[in-house]
């Protein structure tokens, strides 16, 4: 269906065909009015309702879809949308207090989750990688580092990604505490009012608060202009965590297990999004944040928890 039939289910008459804000996915600004994609099926989409609600009645500052006389969200052929309110603010510039602000938001989060995934929310469960996949996303990722004169150690970056396929029955077996959290919390899907506003929870799952934490290291940075064209520096994440810790207190499992958590959230997140973007390495800035990644990798210890 295309965008302007999408746009009407919703009750919105547009006369020329919207084009979406976001490249790599439908997202349509229209008014103060956003309309994208959400989970699927429905009954996800209504399950994800119901836990961003709970998180906005009890103090978080996240989007909730806005009252519509068309039924929000609905199903639309084989997809799932949503309509939100758009909201204004600052985007990201990477200060230090944004910084410990976004790390407190994602501390408040995790302590408003149950013990028991209350909302039904779908549960991480991607443990099965295999050495063929690491060797054929390593090959692309060397043609591409080849072609635009990347300074990468892709031989080290490829080992590390083979021990993580072989620590992924192991890290599965961890007994980590397990959130219901939006995932994805990354710099593009917070706006800074007074204190950030969550825009964008349409991921949420349920995982390992610690994949949550991993997954903001390492790209909490990506494909946004206004942050750095890097990874948190140990300083940075420290003020990240700072602001975390306020409200959520690792175990001495979650910590000691944190190196691998890292590997593996970069097995599942990173190595695809190197290896199959190539327009990503068009681009000089995420060029740079590519080896920033790697490099956080590589000094782990320089990141702990």
């Amino acid at each position: 269906m295309n965008s302007k039939a999408i746009l009407k289910e919703f009750g919105f008459n547009v006369t020329e065909e919207p084009q979406s804000i976001y490249p790599f996915s439908p997202v349509y600004k229209l008014q103060n009015y956003i309309i994208k994609k959400t989970q699927y099926p429905l009954e996800r989409a209504w399950n994800l309702v119901r836990y961003t609600t709970y998180l906005k009645e009890n103090g978080i500052s996240i989007v909730t879809p806005v009252n519509l006389h068309a039924s929000n969200p609905k199903q639309i052929d084989d997809a799932c949308y949503i309509c939100y309110p758009f909201i204004n603010g600052s985007n990201y510039q990477g200060t230090e207090k944004e910084i410990k602000q976004a790390g407190e938001l994602l501390g408040r989060i995790h302590a408003l989750s149950s013990s028991k995934n209350i909302f039904d929310l779908s549960e991480y469960d991607v443990f099965d990688f295999y050495h063929h996949e690491v060797d054929d996303h390593m090959k692309k990722i060397s043609i591409f580092a080849g072609s635009y004169q990347v300074n990468m150690s892709i031989q080290k970056l490829k080992d590390l990604l083979h021990t993580a396929v072989e620590n992924q029955e192991k890290v599965k077996n961890t007994s980590l505490n397990w959130v219901e959290t939006p995932y994805d919390y990354k710099a593009n899907n917070l706006v800074f009012q007074s204190s950030p506003v969550l825009i964008d929870p349409d991921n949420a799952k349920w995982i390992p608060r610690t994949f949550d934490l991993a997954l903001a290291l390492l790209l909490f940075h990506n494909e946004f202009s206004s942050a750095p064209n890097r990874t948190f520096t140990p300083k940075e994440w420290k003020l990240f965590l700072d602001g975390y810790s306020k409200h959520q207190t690792l175990t001495n499992t979650e910590i000691k297990a944190w190196e691998e958590t890292v590997l593996h959230v970069f097995l599942d997140e990173v190595m695809w999004l190197m290896a199959e973007v190539e327009e990503d390495w068009e681009r000089k800035e995420q060029r740079d944040l590519f080896v920033s990644v790697t490099e956080t990798l590589f000094h782990i210890k320089d990141y702990p928890v």
